[in-house]
């Protein structure tokens, strides 16, 4: 069998003390940052980070002009949504308009037609202006082969 072997493992950033209380203690920044050791940047970081840092006439110049362009875009975009806005508010305006219309239009048809007396039609045509009903061999009737119209062809 082979034998167990333990390992004494221990992290590196693990602290081992216990703090007691409810309430965390407030460190000691300071001393904290004078311990730390001094990092050397070599000179092409630091000549990297420089030039991050520092922008040119000709890119600010390019992100000033890519600011405005987006500005006109996004005011051009909420003009178009406005009159978007206001055509819908006007086709709804007009469809009202037209529905009123309708209404309006049919209640007039009918009482149109419902104020005719064809009695009196009847009556007038037929005892005033002497109009009478087709007798038998007044009434022609015809057949038509195709359904788009009839000629009437007068024999001489």
């Amino acid at each position: 069998m082979a034998q167990a072997r333990k390992r004494n493992v221990t992290p590196t950033n693990r602290i081992d003390t216990y703090v007691y209380g409810n309430t965390v203690r407030k460190l000691d920044v300071r001393r904290q940052l004078e311990e730390a050791p001094v990092k050397h940047l070599s000179h092409e970081t630091r000549k990297n980070r420089d030039k991050a840092h520092h922008m040119s006439l000709g890119y600010v110049l390019f992100l000033v002009t890519a600011l405005c362009a987006a500005g006109l875009i996004l005011i051009n975009y909420i003009q178009l949504q406005a009159q978007l806005t206001n055509k819908m508010e006007q086709i709804t305006r007009v469809e009202s308009q037209l529905n009123t219309m309708r209404v309006a239009n049919d209640e007039e048809y009918n009482r149109i037609i419902n104020s005719v007396d064809l009695e009196e039609i009847k009556r007038i045509a037929i005892g005033e202006l002497g109009m009478t009903y087709a007798a038998e061999g007044q009434i022609i009737t015809y057949t038509n082969a195709g359904n788009d119209y009839m000629r009437k062809v007068v024999e001489d």
